[in-house]
């Protein structure tokens, strides 16, 4: 199997993505480029084009020659010519399943968790339903109809897309004006709401090895510059600190571990993935899960890898083993 880095998107992640594919790229020079552009169409990819790009955080990437087709076009290709799939990719179909369905239904290998898992990580409150069911702590939900009593009662909310990341639109509703903002938002995509949790920012990544075992990797702690970890905190400033190794005591190093374990095995994912947490007085306060989480020179997840002692080549080799491995497993069943 030929392996090649899909990447881009048409999604509001999709520079994030191309970010993530530079990082894929240089770890892996032999792979071949497909830039998913925001128009929706699929086009092969140079590296000097690629690398090149200064700006990927900022501005799209430029697409180059005649395109393969849209993205069922490219799946279609990739089964033809036995490609394995390296998803430079996050949000949207790529996250939710539907590129997933897509790869499945076609027989592609394709790095990262599936379709069932990929759908129910994506929504959040799904998730978060699947990592309580697993005994993993997480904000309470707030219907909208009921944020004004809830903002009286707790003093804080915070909103955010329910299938997006969370460095986009992300409210925090402090009076009435907040939650006029909030329902002009909430009328266009859907929210979710929960009572502010006050505390540190953590992420705990969860890595499958090649027998198919689960680790738990260093936690990073967040310390955005502003106080909020959001789009320009994580990309853009230079004030923001990520720990890693962290300075959290080795009862909470543990119990982001076990909590991010847990969440990795409710929602069913596979290869990799990454969750958010607050830490609180009584312990880690369950917000997300990742299963494409970022590949960027600055990402969370690969400071997490660096500090388990794991090469990033190695990691990217491995997760294509297992992708491979999971293909071979479908088309035999």
């Amino acid at each position: 199997m030929s392996i090649t880095i899909l990447f881009g998107g048409v999604n509001r992640e999709r520079l994030v993505a191309v970010a993530s594919a530079q990082s894929l790229a240089r770890a892996l020079p032999d792979a071949d480029l497909w830039y998913w552009a925001p128009n929706g169409q699929v086009h092969a990819a140079t590296r000097e084009t690629l690398l090149g790009h200064d700006r990927p955080f900022e501005i799209d990437l430029p697409t180059e020659g005649a395109p393969i087709g849209d993205i069922e076009a490219a799946i279609a290709l990739a089964a033809r010519e036995d490609r394995t799939l390296l998803l430079g990719l996050h949000g949207g179909m790529a996250e939710n399943g539907e590129l997933q369905t897509l790869c499945e239904a076609r027989g592609v290998a394709f790095t990262g968790s599936g379709a069932a898992a990929s759908r129910i990580a994506f929504d959040k409150p799904a998730a978060k339903a699947a990592a309580a069911e697993a005994g993993v702590t997480s904000p309470l939900g707030v219907a909208l109809d009921d944020a004004e009593a809830a903002l009286a009662r707790y003093g804080r909310l915070v909103a955010k897309p329910a299938a997006d990341g969370s460095s986009y639109g992300l409210i925090f509703v402090d009076g009435p004006a907040d939650l006029e903002r909030l329902k002009v938002a909430a009328a266009t995509e859907a929210y979710v709401i929960e009572p502010f949790v006050a505390g540190q920012e953590a992420t705990c990544g969860v890595l499958e090895r090649a027998d198919g075992s689960l680790i738990a990797l260093p936690p990073v702690e967040i310390l955005p510059a502003e106080g909020v970890f959001d789009y320009q905190a994580k990309y853009l400033s230079a004030g923001t600190c990520e720990l890693c190794p962290s300075t959290f005591s080795p009862e909470i190093v543990a119990a982001l571990g076990e909590s991010a374990l847990k969440a990795h095995r409710a929602v069913g994912a596979a290869g990799y993935s990454r969750s958010d947490f607050i830490i609180t007085a009584q312990g880690p306060v369950f917000l997300e899960i990742n299963t494409l989480p970022g590949m960027t020179a600055s990402s969370l997840y690969p400071k997490s890898l660096k500090a388990e002692g794991i090469g990033f080549e190695d990691f990217l080799r491995g997760q294509i083993a297992l992708a491979e491995a999971r293909a071979r497993k479908a088309v035999a069943a």
